[in-house]
């Protein structure tokens, strides 16, 4: 017969996946010979077996649970529903990773009336099993039975009222006698049957409402939020009881063996005396921090210290304990590895290595690099109450307060006067950009994770949620609603980049911090990885703040962002507008010194590290005015100044936008098509790259500006392309007299390229693939549309296990990318290959394009961190083998 049912000394920690986390702790802790309650867990399976029965248990789950029992009740000389001798027991459940939202813990089961009178007989102590009893008729009605707490809550009140009492320490036995038979009689009231009097009853009934938690509302949602296999189960811990409300040399309590907030190296928790679990968590009663059990209780205290410490070794990171004190002796009920900040675990794991506890290597696993944005941004401090009133896409990181804006104009004028601004519009266009510099942080109720707003705002560092379709924004009247919240102008509101909420009111932030434990564990990140890190930088602020966060050179700078400033934004549009190839190229002319300034002040941040230029890759009519809005200014003209010189420039602007505007843009006139039909575009940005080259030559400054060519789906555009480079370096070389190196070459971003790299890899010196392209064509998806309509639809219902633009789609553009890197270096075994798409700042995207041979990953400034832990650990995983740590005797 298949094993469902496991004694605690028949388990150890490897069996999580069978036993649960806690039923795996408790195994291992019975198993080191720490002072545990004995018990049993059934497994993981059984709860399995009985979703496959229709809900209902296996016989030989139960015949299991039978004989398990009896083992206990021989183990502690106590038997279940014995009135003269009763044993009780804790019903728990535990799954192999911890989850909120399971089952609560039922305390006490085994009590009826029966039992009650003989344990209040043989403790010699009423009040105490009275108190036990009306706690397990509660919790078990709330938990198996359905019974709102609020029901219980609400006639305790009105006993404790009625007798004159303020707190439940001052009630005596009889007022529990009282409590219990009124308990009794609500549970019949609202189940319509008397509560359960008989003790396996109310086991099997609480071992069927933990399987049946598996499956509430509250878990489903935490297993999809934190990525957690439906099909695991959960475990179900039998756990002997020890009484922590037995006198004043009792108390329970829970404990951090470490500051799970500053990771400081001190006991951290709090504790009742006179209490059960539950009055800990409950607030009812304030509890006592753990520091002064040592005056309390000093030999259980220096027991529990000691305990502390040998959990510690044992399990080499920072545990989470509860324990109960039951009459002078303590007993461990659970351990389990602590949650903890971003700070904390950093300042833990670096310590654990001085302390000889783990390796450098371990301690480079012990962090998440998704924790690190807590890090690098101003944060939401948790401590305050959110009034959440929408939420759209968390596009940007980090949380801002601010009042509320509608225009760009608005937003720098009282940035000027000092106010914090939040920019609040439908969307954002290029002429927003003086608005977006100003505000603390942007929201948009349209556009997804790669709108203007978004790709700014991540490469300024700011804040911003995208896509909010609850906020119906009414810029003309200055005023915004999300249900029936009206914020107007000036209004105040926070927002978190991070999870993408909108909130009312001014909530108070946690300030960034690097600490020196920080900068050490990415010095041994760097040490480690063999994967490079760049950044992508489309300015020399973004260039500093990336060499800051230890970049390695730029892997992607977007010339377009270059235009979208107040100033060239008109002499771009001129360039569009022109009806000539001499007045495009008169605006060229004014836009080339421009540029040139761009890439020198790149350069001369940057300098030897190489520097990856995209040439213009957005189609024209983007930089072009909003056609609905150019409709309303000319209707408004016709009528009020018909002959105006402003109107008939608006028409002319108008039928241009009308002329560029494409079906599908994102498939249209844009990338390498652009510089194929109006190369003198390209020529521009290619000299004044050269230009900027040479001048930084000049002064001693030897750059390799690497040229990329975007959207390339066939050779024979990269081999124009190519040709335009060379021909314009050669122009600049003689007109300056000075020399430079440069590269050219490609960004993979259509399937065809990837599936002809080959061919492409004739005229490439390296590829960059850019995945946010390459996933929208390989899907085809166009990411807006996706992100705002379906996808999250998608993603609930298990069609995709995770959004394609956030994570790496490894099973379908992966294979793409792998093909793409295997033929072009059939052609050219030295291609250099990177990725500089969002997902090369995404922790497992940055794992595959390791075991892929990528030769570096590219991403925001502010993700340079993460990228940089995450390609050491995806090292560590994949390619070094981990040093043994050396324990302190």
């Amino acid at each position: 017969m298949k094993k469902f049912v496991y004694l605690f000394n028949e388990g150890n920690s490897e069996m999580k996946e069978l036993l649960g986390g806690k039923g795996a702790n408790l195994a291992e802790m019975t198993r080191i010979g720490l002072p545990v309650p004995f018990g049993f867990t059934i497994s993981t399976e059984a709860c399995n077996a009985y979703y496959e029965a229709g809900e209902s248990l296996p016989a030989e789950v139960v015949a299991q649970v039978l004989e398990a029992l009896e083992s206990l009740e021989a183990k502690m000389g106590k038997k279940l529903g014995d009135p003269t001798n009763p044993l009780l027991v804790s019903v728990r459940s535990g799954s192999m990773f911890s989850m909120p939202g399971m089952m609560d813990t039922i305390l006490n089961l085994g009590l009826n009336d029966e039992t009650a009178e003989g344990m209040a007989e043989l403790t010699n102590n009423p009040r105490f099993v009275y108190d036990s009893y009306r706690r397990f008729i509660q919790m078990f009605s709330n938990v198996v039975l359905d019974v709102d707490v609020f029901f219980f809550e609400q006639f305790l009140e009105e006993v404790r009222t009625s007798k004159g009492y303020s707190s439940d320490p001052e009630m005596k036995a009889e007022d529990w006698a009282e409590v219990i038979e009124g308990y009794k009689k609500l549970v019949e009231k609202h189940t319509r049957k008397p509560f359960p009097q008989d003790p396996k009853e109310q086991l099997f009934l609480s071992i069927n409402a933990v399987f049946n938690s598996w499956n509430n509302q509250r878990a489903i949602v935490y297993r999809r939020l934190n990525k957690i296999p439906d099909h695991l189960g959960t475990a179900v811990n039998i756990q002997s009881m020890v009484f922590g409300n037995m006198g004043d040399d009792s108390g329970t309590g829970v404990a951090f063996t470490r500051n799970p907030s500053t990771g400081e190296a001190v006991l951290y928790g709090e504790y009742l005396i006179n209490a059960q679990g539950e009055d800990v968590v409950a607030g009812i009663r304030t509890p006592q921090p753990i520091s002064t059990l040592k005056e309390e209780m000093p030999a259980v205290y220096r027991q529990f210290a000691e305990t502390c410490e040998k959990l510690e070794k044992h399990y080499l990171d920072m545990q989470d304990i509860e324990f109960t004190v039951e009459k002078g002796h303590l007993y461990i009920l659970q351990t389990r590895t602590g949650k903890r900040t971003a700070q904390a675990a950093i300042r833990i794991a670096v310590e654990m290595v001085d302390e000889g506890f783990i390796s450098r290597q371990e301690a480079l696993l012990r962090v998440d690099p998704d924790q690190l944005n807590q890090l690098l941004h101003r944060r939401i401090d948790d401590k305050f109450e959110r009034i959440r009133i929408a939420k759209g896409l968390p596009a940007s990181p980090g949380a801002a307060t601010g009042i509320v804006v509608f225009e760009a104009d608005e937003a720098e004028i009282l940035a000027k006067e000092g106010k914090k601004v939040i920019l609040v519009r439908p969307e954002t266009t290029p002429d927003d950009i003086h608005g977006i510099i100003a505000a603390q942080a942007i929201v948009t109720s349209r556009g997804g994770m790669t709108s203007h707003a978004a790709v700014v705002a991540r490469g300024m560092g700011k804040a911003c949620v995208c896509g909010c379709e609850a906020l119906k924004i009414d810029v003309k009247n200055r005023k915004f609603s999300a249900g029936e919240t009206v914020v107007n102008y000036g209004d105040v509101i926070t927002i978190d980049g991070s999870t993408g909420e909108v909130m009312v009111g001014e909530i108070p932030m946690i300030e960034p911090e690097l600490s020196d434990e920080f900068k050490l564990l990415l010095t041994w990140a760097d040490e480690t990885r063999s994967l490079s890190v760049r950044a992508n930088a489309d300015n020399p602020d973004d260039a500093k703040k990336a060499l800051e966060f230890g970049a390695e050179g730029v892997g992607l700078v977007r010339t377009e962002h270059m235009f979208m400033d107040a100033v060239r934004v008109p002499i771009v549009r001129e360039m569009i507008l022109s009806e000539s190839f001499e007045e495009r190229s008169a605006a060229l002319e004014k836009l080339l010194p421009m540029q040139q300034g761009d890439f020198e002040g790149i350069f001369e941040v940057m300098k030897e590290l190489p520097v990856t230029i995209r040439l213009l890759d957005p189609p024209l009519h983007e930089f072009m005015p909003n056609k609905e809005e150019l409709l309303v200014e000319i209707t408004k003209l016709q009528i009020l100044e018909p002959n105006s010189p402003e109107l008939r420039e608006k028409e002319l602007m108008l039928r241009k936008v009308r002329q560029l505007e494409e079906f599908n843009p994102m498939l249209g006139h844009r990338g390498c098509r652009l510089g194929m039909i109006n190369p003198e575009i390209y020529t521009m940005q290619v000299k004044a790259i050269f230009y900027a080259a040479a001048s930084v030559a000049a002064k001693g400054i030897n750059v390799q500006p690497e040229i990329m060519i975007p959207l390339v789906g066939h050779v024979h555009e990269l081999r124009d392309m190519r040709q335009l480079v060379i021909d314009a370096a050669g122009l600049i070389k003689e007109e300056t007299g000075r020399e430079f190196a440069y590269t050219v070459g490609t960004m993979i971003e259509i399937p065809r390229a990837a599936l002809t790299a080959d061919e492409i890899a004739s005229e490439a010196d390296f590829f960059s693939f850019g995945t946010n392209d390459l996933t929208q064509t390989t899907f085809g998806y166009s990411r807006d549309d996706a992100e705002g309509k379906f996808l999250q639809t998608y993603i609930e219902r298990k069609v995709l296990p995770e959004n394609p633009f956030a994570v790496l789609d490894q099973n379908g553009v992966g294979k793409l990318v792998e093909m793409a890197v295997k033929l072009g270096r059939k052609t050219k075994p030295t291609l250099k290959t990177g990725i500089c798409g969002e997902h090369g700042g995404e922790k497992s995207s940055i794992d595959f394009c390791f075991r892929m041979g990528l030769n570096y990953v590219s991403c925001s400034p502010f993700r340079v961190p993460l990228a940089r832990l995450a390609a050491a650990q995806a090292t560590i995983r994949h390619g070094k083998p981990m040093e043994e740590p050396v324990l302190h005797s």
